[in-house]
């Protein structure tokens, strides 16, 4: 299955986290969501344990922010609720272009410029996420979490599961190597993570609740990921389900957003497609859905 959403709209290109005067909350019409995904960033600081050969991030620019204000928040997403479904929203220059089949608020997504669960309040970033879809009468509306699995055995997460589990909630799992070689040359994790823990973490929240793993595939150099790298992340794919872990989802990404590394470029569509065919002959019930890299300016394209 292939993404849905028409790349061609400028607004589906248009992933800014800023919205109006708001701190963490910034609505965007989003490909993967097809439909209005409202993007909760925590990390406004750019703190994340990871420093990912394909992340567009800029960290070099850094403020001070141990923790997150909850009423803000909830304030924010009030706001951005609440222009959505009275209309506001697509009358601002920004959205006023998105087409009646996308103006549907699909999820609350925590994401952004780092990694969520690295706050220590998390988990009432999420009771507050909770508490405004409530007020609205949207329990329809997931809550998303994108994260890289590296502290979902911590108790802010343990904290915010039991609310996921809930309230329509996901734990949307990043995972994008099979080696523990590639995982530290891809992602580029802080002192002693290792992907071995990530699958640990992954393993031990899916055997509870279903979860979407979510894989980003690239060029290093010009090179795609070698054959027997995409070998051993199917086998950690079955890793998991093997461990009783169930995967809802399996998402095939590559850069769709000029990467601060020059190195970094995207698949071309085939390369992508023969990444999916390879997850779908290997973990055959698994279901998988690739997003490609449309968004890239051509001279990213190598």
């Amino acid at each position: 299955m292939t993404d849905q959403t028409r790349d061609d709209l400028p607004v589906v290109r248009d992933h800014r986290r800023q919205w109006r005067n708001c701190l963490y909350v910034y609505p965007v019409i989003s490909r993967r969501a097809r439909g209005l995904s409202i993007g909760v960033n925590i990390n406004p600081d750019k703190t994340c344990n990871f420093s990912c050969l394909y992340c567009q991030i800029d960290r070099r620019a850094r403020r001070n922010l141990d923790t997150v204000d909850i009423p803000t928040l909830a304030a924010e997403l009030g706001q951005a609720m609440r222009a959505a479904q009275n209309g506001d929203l697509w009358r601002e220059p920004r959205f006023a272009e998105v087409p009646p089949e996308l103006r549907k608020i699909n999820d609350i997504a925590f994401s952004g410029d780092g990694e969520p669960t690295c706050l220590p309040n998390f988990d009432q970033a999420v009771a507050a996420a909770t508490q405004v879809k409530r007020r609205f009468g949207r329990d329809d509306v997931r809550i998303v979490v994108i994260t890289n699995a590296s502290r979902l055995d911590e108790s802010q997460v343990a904290r915010a599961l039991p609310l996921l589990d809930a309230n329509n909630g996901q734990i949307w799992a990043k995972l994008d190597a099979g080696s523990e070689e590639y995982f530290r040359q891809v992602n580029r994790p802080a002192g002693d993570i290792t992907l071995h823990k990530v699958l640990d973490n992954i393993i031990a929240v899916a055997r509870s609740r279903p979860v979407v793993i979510q894989s980003l595939f690239f060029r290093i150099a010009g090179q795609a990921p070698p054959a027997a790298e995409i070998d051993a992340y199917c086998a950690r794919l079955r890793e998991i389900t093997a461990a009783g872990g169930r995967i809802e989802l399996v998402q095939v990404h590559t850069i769709a957003r000029p990467p601060q590394d020059p190195a970094a470029s995207s698949l071309p569509d085939w390369a992508l497609d023969a990444v999916a065919a390879k997850v779908r002959q290997a973990a055959p019930g698994l279901r998988v859905e690739t997003y490609y890299g449309h968004d890239v300016p051509p001279q990213q394209q190598l």
